[in-house]
């Protein structure tokens, strides 16, 4: 299998999980697959391969600079595990959303764009939801 087609694959994999954590956060099967992690733990082995083969072919990685950093986005099994690590983390991130909305409670209209802001932007999704948070646990304590 090419990395061209693993990337159409793994992104298959995420979006409707994606779809579950905004739209059906509380369904049986959503909350299955948060509570199994079964989606990050899928990518998670994608992205083993596919960091061992980055490796294998072209060896460690040398994170200690912007320029070798740059110069891995230039590897394709690379910038494939990069994309699936981005994929399974963002994910994570979503459902531990959910799960703390079980017990904060706010409602599903604020959540959601905090989610598809996580979903699309990682970390900006992520403190917009934190802030939300705080503002809820601020007003219950």
């Amino acid at each position: 299998m090419t990395p061209a087609e693993v990337f159409k694959i793994v992104g298959m994999l995420a979006m409707p999980m994606w779809i579950l954590l905004i739209f059906l956060p509380k369904w049986k099967v959503t909350r299955f697959l948060i509570d199994y992690k079964v989606i990050p733990i899928v990518l998670s082995v994608i992205y083993a391969i596919y960091i061992v083969k980055a490796i294998a072919a072209d060896g460690m990685m040398d994170f200690g600079s912007l320029r070798s950093v740059m110069q891995l986005f230039t590897v394709e099994n690379a910038v494939l595990a990069g994309w699936v690590h981005y994929l399974a983390f963002d994910l994570l991130v979503g459902m531990w959303i959910v799960n703390q909305n079980k017990t904060l409670k706010i409602h599903p209209i604020i959540v959601a764009p905090c989610l598809f802001g996580t979903f699309m932007f990682g970390p900006v999704g992520f403190l917009i939801f934190f802030i939300i948070r705080a503002i809820k646990l601020k007003k219950v304590s």
